[in-house]
């Protein structure tokens, strides 16, 4: 060790010392927002005074994907066993397979950092308990992992980065790949154990999410850069107290949305910037009879301050939202004028999902050119699963209570379109200081809407 806080993480790892004192401990901070609705104070991990453990004591060695990748495990072994400590990627690339988290460890990138890694399947292997588009199964593993941990953080100034040459050739869903997603939809129908639904196979090519806190409580990201994702970038899935902030998120492949915040509760993003092939913030809450099995809602979620530079929407609800969403407020955003997006705000469910949608307010936003409109409702969003299995079950989503005020956009096809479903109309809509200066097509179109306001 270099130095003498280092040598008391070591002697904290090893149990010569306690790491419980006034210094070298772990402190769990809260921020309050005030919101439109009741929003309780999250609480996130401080590691400012905890040890460092820097991989290259661990044997780290740049270009050397397996020691780099043992040193990793190896030093959030340490700080797990201190009680809490930052695992230091110093200056320089560094190659890895998978980064799996224990409680209390901070991932903690210095500047000039990249944190490198493989697009080799076999690197994400065993599979691990994780999920693909709202439905639970065993999967390759995210290429940063926690399960079931408390206070963890990734922060600093240096990049993760996922090397894209193999995962671009699963970005296609031939046959072999549509009828896994078949047959993991019809699994979760029958309520097939989920140890049973392992999905590693020579045809079903489901790709990783890059960052995931899965059932995971009190988690900070801040300050890194994130580069290319197999999947989904970043997704907190089952998740309470969670602080996001700070990002620059680059990510073009399919299926690249920024954040998923999943069936998790209380959670914070702000000051990011997000350059996305997909939704760059797309809320979601589990599908169908996983979701109704989890029963755990998406709620309390505040967005601010963030820029998006590209992507489809800039705020997303669904279609993955059978355990409910609510209790969600954006304000403060903007879209570039050079980003080429579908919808501001776009809320979208099908008659198999349930769950419900309300209390979603909007306000503040600036944007340029949309393709499509400022706000999408839509209730028959089915995408290639129309005709990939039947309707099981039946379930409506009820929609209700949105709110967007000051929004404003240079030219758009409309200002909102919603459609519901006449036998569950959409209810409670209010839009105040909503407009375009060029409105390609028709300004307003409803159907199945009651008490819509537009002022």
């Amino acid at each position: 060790m270099k130095n003498l806080l280092q040598i008391v993480a070591l002697a904290c790892a090893i149990g010569l010392t306690s790491c419980s004192g006034s210094k070298n401990k772990l402190i769990i901070k809260t921020v309050e927002v005030k919101a439109p609705f009741e929003m309780p104070a999250i609480s996130y991990p401080d590691f400012s005074d905890c040890p460092e453990f820097v991989i290259t004591d661990f044997g780290a060695v740049p270009g050397d994907q397996q020691k780099t990748s043992e040193a990793i495990a190896k030093a959030i072994d340490a700080a797990n066993e201190a009680g809490g400590g930052s695992v230091i990627i110093p200056e320089g690339e560094w190659l890895t397979g998978t980064v799996h988290f224990k409680s209390n460890v901070n991932l903690h990138l210095q500047k000039g950092a990249t944190l490198l890694f493989s697009d080799n399947p076999e690197d994400y292997l065993p599979a691990v308990h994780t999920s693909w588009e709202g439905l639970e199964c065993y999967n390759y593993s995210p290429l940063i992992y926690a399960y079931e941990c408390q206070n963890v953080a990734i922060t600093g100034e240096g990049e993760l980065k996922a090397k894209m040459d193999f995962w671009r050739k699963w970005f296609a869903r031939p046959a072999g790949h549509m009828n896994s997603l078949k047959w993991l939809y019809e699994a979760a129908v029958k309520n097939v154990p989920v140890e049973d639904r392992y999905m590693v196979n020579d045809t079903a090519n489901m790709r990783p999410h890059f960052i995931q806190f899965n059932r995971s409580q009190h988690v900070l990201l801040d300050g890194v850069k994130i580069t290319n994702s197999p999947f989904w970038t970043i997704h907190p899935y089952l998740c309470k107290d969670v602080v996001i902030r700070n990002l620059r998120v680059f990510a073009h492949g399919h299926n690249n949305d920024g954040v998923d915040p999943e069936m998790s509760q209380n959670m914070l993003i702000e000051d990011c910037v997000f350059d996305q092939g997909d939704d760059a913030i797309a809320v979601k809450s589990g599908r169908n009879q996983d979701a109704w099995r989890l029963n755990s809602p998406n709620q309390n979620l505040i967005i601010r301050n963030c820029l998006v530079n590209n992507g489809h929407q800039l705020l997303a609800v669904g279609s993955e939202l059978s355990g409910g969403i609510e209790n969600v407020w954006m304000d403060n955003c903007a879209v570039a004028d050079s980003a080429s997006m579908f919808n501001l705000v776009f809320i979208k469910t099908n008659e198999r999902r349930g769950g419900f949608v309300k209390n979603i307010h909007v306000t503040n936003i600036k944007a340029d050119k949309m393709r499509d409109g400022i706000l999408g409702i839509e209730t028959d969003v089915l995408y290639q699963w129309r005709d990939l299995v039947p309707t099981y079950e039946v379930r409506l989503t009820p929609i209700s209570d949105i709110y967007l005020e000051n929004i404003k956009a240079n030219n758009v096809k409309f200002t909102y379109r919603i459609l519901g479903q006449e036998e569950m109309p959409v209810k409670r809509v209010f839009l105040k200081n909503v407009d375009a200066d060029t409105i390609r097509e028709e300004r307003n179109i409803a159907e199945n809407v009651e008490d819509l306001k537009f002022e």
